[in-house]
């Protein structure tokens, strides 16, 4: 697999004039080539270019989305009062942006335990404890499942 991605060009109130004119629109220059191995365990392919991505918005972000109510845990979640208030007049509460980080953390953590390949020896020392290896995985899923649901809402 090689990617190479260019910034998105600069955009300025006149340029969509000039591009009307001329027939010209800017795109973010892209050059993307898959090898027929790259799709072999894809999930392992893409966790190590998602992770650092993942963490750079967590460091970069300078905004939140909606997360739904059953996302988060309990403690995290908004009282009536706040859902109403947010869909009146986009008012947020004192745990809007936590909900977003506790949810950016889910994923990054998902992703930190696909790309070490070995969790599973987490839980064979001495004996195999299928009870704990289960609870990981289902949080893995878990952060995969949030990752796809808020994958529209990846954004700086």
């Amino acid at each position: 697999m090689k990617i190479k991605i260019g910034p998105f060009p600069n955009h300025r109130f006149y340029h969509n004039w000039l591009y009307n004119w001329f027939g010209y629109s800017p795109k973010q220059k892209t050059s993307i080539r898959i090898d027929n191995y790259d799709t072999w365990s894809m999930d392992h392919t893409l966790a190590p270019i998602i992770l650092p991505m993942l963490v750079q918005l967590k460091e970069t972000k300078h905004g939140a989305p909606w997360v739904a109510v059953a996302d988060v845990p309990k403690e995290l979640r908004p009282t009536k009062k706040d859902i109403n208030a947010y869909n009146k007049d986009g008012s947020t509460d004192d745990k809007f942006f936590k909900r977003w980080d506790w949810v950016l953390d889910e994923m990054i953590w998902a992703f930190e335990q696909k790309c070490r390949d070995d969790w599973m020896s987490d839980y064979n020392y001495n004996k195999w404890d299928s009870e704990g290896a289960k609870a990981h995985q289902e949080r893995m899923s878990n952060g995969f499942k949030l990752f796809g649901i808020y994958f529209e809402n990846l954004w700086d």
